[in-house]
């Protein structure tokens, strides 16, 4: 909000102002508030506001120019933020011109009296139509290029002993001020896409490489176990196509590393892989940064900038927590998914690019449509190809390649050489880690910076010392709980035989099963947990969901044969849902 100023005028028995200590004051206070981290309209508004307190002034103005002279941002101080742009356009293109082409400060005493302001619409400058008044006009500079002015006015005083020198310098030294502010934005807008796109090409070379033999062959993706090598199998396969993705699991379970795996697999690989997380921004923002906008669609837009589909031109754009968007904003985003272009923000022209999309959330978007908070034309246009991905207490055997390249990570940083001790495998082997692998590498990383030996013992762990919030959140608990969607977990260590619950599957007519040996169908399944109290059907949809409705990963959950779960999908008038 802009304030209003008004000044008393000084009273010439007062005792004299001393105007150097008076500009040092003003200089020190504007350069601060200038150097604080603000929106640029707050900042110039807070400068006019300011300057209300060193000069007699009515009214100010700061206007910042485009390259044609248009103004691009307009803030006052005496009038309200909107009527600001309206009194800047009523000051003669004249006056604003003499400024921009001498690049030199002006003076108008009277303004009623002055050549420049004939035929001037200067109603509302003055608390009457015909009141006289005083302008002094400076430019603002970005080195010897004018970008912008700054005006003042104040009531006419005819006394020859009104000097104006001293405003003058005062408010050339400020309009300098504003104008190193002002590169400063520009500098940094500028630099921002460079530095964007040279973070992405150095981020494939900065990534540690380890010589742990348990690595699966892509780049940071550690593990032998069988549900990562099955999600590696489908990685190398889908990275040939130009599909959308969509890389589903359980927050901590490293959807960002297997999108760059994507990424690198692919015939793109050489061009650019852009990730943004959808969830970190507000609506207005994301807009803007996905789809870039061009100078002065907003105040703040200072030039033209191209957003992440432009920047992912020719190579792979990443979506983190796609399920998080606005219903308002899915719309957006399904437009450009289906017709292949998109408009910057205060653009008309259509851009197309050539984008290779993965998307990642760890929501149920089933749920999600269900309920009416996601589009089904989205989900069908994101989902093409879902893959799943294993929480680390599925990847068995996997956390102690894990917890040892973390801790060789650790050790290379620090120039450390730490090492688990049995004890402390065993401590890790115990944990569920329902952060996943996110978790892991924290409790590694805090644990091994706490400890004071050579070798990382039980007793270092936050868990041991009732200080792991994990710890404290599941204790007394079997297994954390986990989103639809994902698989059910598995114990970390085998459990003792418990009887099966069993589901009601109806028999083949012919009485054998797909593999033509004895029907299954009275077969006990894999429980889902002791005590489970669902119906069959229940059970059956479950397995179903999580499977993504895909009958053979179903009955493999179930532990039965895809005929037998045709028979109970058709026995309970289950409808198998088309993706």
């Amino acid at each position: 909000m802009i304030h209003t100023s008004t000044l008393v005028p000084r009273d010439p028995a007062a005792r004299p102002v001393d105007h150097s200590e008076t500009t040092l004051v003003g200089v020190y206070e504007i350069s601060k508030l200038l150097a604080s981290v603000n929106r640029l309209e707050v900042s110039l508004a807070g400068v006019l506001a300011l300057l209300s307190s060193f000069l007699d002034m009515r009214h100010g103005l700061i206007a910042l120019l485009d390259k044609s002279g248009k103004p691009e941002i307009v803030v006052g101080s005496g009038w309200s933020e909107e009527n600001a742009k309206l009194y800047f356009d009523r000051l003669p293109e004249r006056a604003i011109g003499q400024i921009v082409t001498t690049k030199m400060p002006l003076v108008v005493e009277n303004v009623s009296a002055s050549p420049l302001f004939q035929g001037s619409n200067l109603a509302g400058w003055g608390p009457g139509d015909t009141e006289a008044f005083s302008l002094i006009g400076v430019p603002i500079k970005d080195g010897d290029e004018v970008v912008g002015t700054l005006t003042v006015d104040r009531n006419h005083i005819n006394r020859a002993n009104v000097r104006f020198d001293h405003d003058v310098r005062f408010l050339t030294m400020i309009a300098n001020l504003v104008g190193q502010t002002v590169r400063l934005q520009k500098l940094v807008a500028r630099d921002r896409e460079r530095l964007m796109e040279e973070n992405a090409r150095l981020e494939k070379s900065a990534r540690p490489r380890s010589p742990e033999p348990r690595f699966t062959g892509i780049e940071g993706i550690v593990g032998d176990s069988p549900a990562v090598r099955a999600v590696v199998k489908k990685i190398k396969i889908v990275a040939k196509s130009r599909s959308t993705v969509l890389l589903r699991g359980e927050s901590g379970t490293g959807k960002e590393l297997f999108a760059s795996a994507i990424h690198n697999l692919s015939p793109r690989h050489g061009k650019p892989f852009i990730k943004l997380n959808c969830a970190a921004l507000p609506e207005s923002v994301l807009e803007s940064e996905l789809f870039g906008h061009e100078r002065g669609a907003f105040t703040g837009a200072m030039q033209t900038r191209k957003g992440r589909f432009e920047l992912a031109d020719g190579g792979t754009l990443f979506l983190d927590e796609i399920g998080d968007i606005s219903p308002a904003f899915q719309v957006k985003l399904l437009r450009v998914l289906q017709e292949g272009e998109f408009e910057r923000v205060g653009g008309v022209r259509p851009l197309k690019v050539d984008v290779r999309l993965v998307c990642a959330t760890n929501k149920n978007l089933e749920e999600a449509v269900k309920r009416g908070e996601f589009r089904a034309d989205l989900y069908y246009r994101i989902n093409v190809v879902p893959i799943f991905l294993p929480p680390l207490r599925e990847r068995e055997g996997d956390f102690l390649p894990l917890a040892n390249e973390f801790l060789r990570r650790f050790n290379a940083e620090q120039k450390s050489e730490l090492i688990l001790t049995a004890s402390a495998i065993a401590v890790l082997a115990q944990c569920k880690f329902p952060g996943n692998i996110r978790e892991l590498e924290n409790c590694v990383r805090r644990t091994a910076t706490l400890s004071q030996g050579e070798a990382i013992e039980e007793g270092d762990f936050a868990c041991r010392n009732d200080g792991c919030l994990s710890s404290i959140l599941w204790k007394g608990s079997d297994m954390p709980i986990v989103p639809a969607h994902a698989p059910l977990a598995r114990a970390p260590h085998p459990a003792p035989p418990v009887e099966a619950p069993r589901v009601d599957v109806p028999r083949s007519p012919a009485g054998h099963d797909d593999e033509g040996g004895p029907d299954l169908a009275e077969g006990a399944i894999r429980p889902a947990g002791e005590g489970d109290l669902r119906t069959d059907r229940e059970r059956i949809i479950d397995a179903m969901e999580r499977a993504g409705w895909v009958k053979a990963k179903a009955a493999r959950i179930l532990g039965v044969t895809p005929r037998q779960i045709g028979y109970a999908l058709r026995k309970h008038d289950i409808r198998v849902k088309k993706f």
